[in-house]
Parts: structure tokens; C-alpha cells; sequence
């Protein structure tokens, strides 16, 4: 199974990502989406599960979901500090027990497995800003695991 990763799009779907993201299984939204209408481009391609950011105020979205793919579950929260998470982030580590921590917010790619779980950041891929390199990714899920793939935008 292949599932799209992408976070921080600000209202900004980049036309690169259709055919980036051609053959994904579902893509998982990190938050920040910008209007609606985004999440809805996205389901053009695959299935979407997506959450709230920091400026999403007034869409219907949760700020937390949990999605199981390919045997794994994949908790989606916003804003997450992988070596300090907050204490509402260690209560849903402690009941869900995840494989995977999708986020956003930082507008970087971070890929880092703590304890049995990885916490993964896509980038962002919102319009050019902050001088930062924008990206997606992909996280291939087969019976050997994990292996994610970042892609430049």
C-alpha cells in the first residue's frame, strides 16, 4: 500500500501533486489545509484523512484522528514535538498505541522513529515561504514495514 503524505498547504494545492501522488491507496492531510475545496481536489485522487491546523478555524475537521492502513495506525495531530510531546499527545500515545504520528506546523520533513512508533512530517507544501524546500511524501507500507519517500515539490 502506498499512502500520500502532505501537510501546510495553505490554500495552495500545487499542480505537481496529482501526479506525485498518481496510484496512493489514501492520503493522510497534516493540517493547515486552507479551504475546503482542497481536501476535496485531494479525494480526486485517493481517500483523505485530514485534521485541523493552527489556521482552520470554522472548517469540520477534528483535531486528532486515527486511521488504520495496511495494518498500521496512523494517529494525525497538528502540531506534535516528537522528543516532548504534550501531555493530550502521550494520553492518545498511551491509548492508541500507534505505528505512525503524521504531523506538520514546522514546515520541515522529519522522519524519526522514537521508541516503536515514527513520528513523520511531510514538509510543507503550501506556497514558496520562509526560504524553506517544499515537499510530500509517500510511505510505502508493505510486510517489511515502513519506508517513507520524500518528494520535492
Amino acid at each position: 500500500m502506498k499512502i500520500g503524505v502532505i501537510s501546510d498547504t495553505h490554500d495552495y494545492l500545487d499542480p505537481r501533486i496529482s501526479g506525485i501522488f498518481e496510484g496512493v491507496d489514501h492520503i493522510l492531510h497534516g493540517g493547515d489545509i486552507g479551504m475546503p475545496w482542497l481536501i476535496l481536489q485531494l479525494e480526486n485522487i485517493a481517500p483523505v484523512t485530514a485534521v485541523l491546523g493552527n489556521t482552520d478555524a470554522g472548517l469540520h475537521f477534528k483535531e486528532t484522528e486515527l486511521v488504520e492502513l495496511a495494518g498500521f495506525k496512523f494517529l494525525i495531530h497538528h502540531i506534535v514535538d516528537a522528543h516532548a510531546p504534550s501531555p493530550d499527545l502521550q494520553s492518545q500515545l498511551i491509548k492508541h498505541n500507534p505505528d505512525v504520528i503524521v504531523f506538520g506546523h514546522t514546515h520541515k520533513p522529519f522522519s524519526e522513529r522514537i521508541g516503536k512508533t515514527l513520528f513523520f512530517n511531510p514538509g510543507y507544501a503550501g506556497k514558496p515561504r520562509f526560504a524553506l524546500p517544499r515537499s510530500v511524501a509517500i510511505l510505502h507500507c508493505d510486510n517489511g514495514g515502513l519506508r517513507p519517500e520524500f518528494k520535492e515539490l
